[in-house]
C-alpha cells in the first residue's frame, strides 16, 4: 500500500514536470476579468452641496484613477477597499431588513456602470437609517449630504 503511494506520487511529480516547460511557453496567464478598468456614471441630486450635485465618471483600474470625479482617487481608493472586504456597495437594502426610521435629507444618487466585472444600477436616498448607513460606507464615491 506504501509503495503506491510512493509510486503515485512519483508518477505525479513527473507529469507536472513534464507539463510546466508547456505552460511557461504559452506565456503569462490573463489577468482576471475583477482586475479590469471599473467604469461608473455618479449622478447626485439634491446633496446640499452644489458642488457635489451633477453627473460624474469615474474609472478605476489597476493604476489608475481617471474622470471628472470630484474626489477621483479617494473614490478608486473607497471602492478597492470594499472589493477587498468581499463588500458589494451597490446591493440594496434587504426587503425585510429592520432600519430606523430617520430622515437624511433630500439627497439622491444614481449609479450605473460596471464594477468588478458586473453591471452596475444603483439608487440611493438618504429616506432611513438603512440608506443612510449606505450611503455613508460608500463616501467619498457619493458626497456628504446635507440634512
Amino acid at each position: 500500500m506504501l509503495r503506491r503511494l510512493v509510486l503515485t506520487s512519483a508518477a505525479s511529480l513527473a507529469a507536472l514536470g513534464a507539463a510546466a516547460p508547456a505552460a511557461v511557453a504559452l506565456g503569462p496567464l490573463p489577468l482576471p476579468l475583477l482586475a479590469g478598468t471599473d467604469s461608473l456614471t455618479v449622478t447626485v441630486k439634491h446633496s446640499g452641496n452644489p458642488m457635489a450635485d451633477g453627473t460624474f465618471e469615474l474609472k478605476c483600474g489597476l493604476r489608475t484613477a481617471e474622470g471628472n470625479h470630484p474626489r477621483v482617487q479617494g473614490a478608486c481608493d473607497r471602492l478597492d477597499e470594499l472589493a477587498e472586504q468581499g463588500k458589494d456597495p451597490f446591493a440594496p437594502v434587504a426587503k425585510d431588513q429592520m432600519c430606523t426610521q430617520q430622515h437624511g435629507g433630500d439627497a439622491t444618487a444614481h449609479i450605473t456602470g460596471t464594477w468588478q466585472g458586473q453591471d452596475v444600477d444603483a439608487h440611493f436616498t438618504r429616506t432611513n437609517g438603512c440608506e443612510i448607513a449606505r450611503w455613508d460606507d460608500l463616501k467619498p464615491v457619493l458626497p456628504m449630504a446635507r440634512s
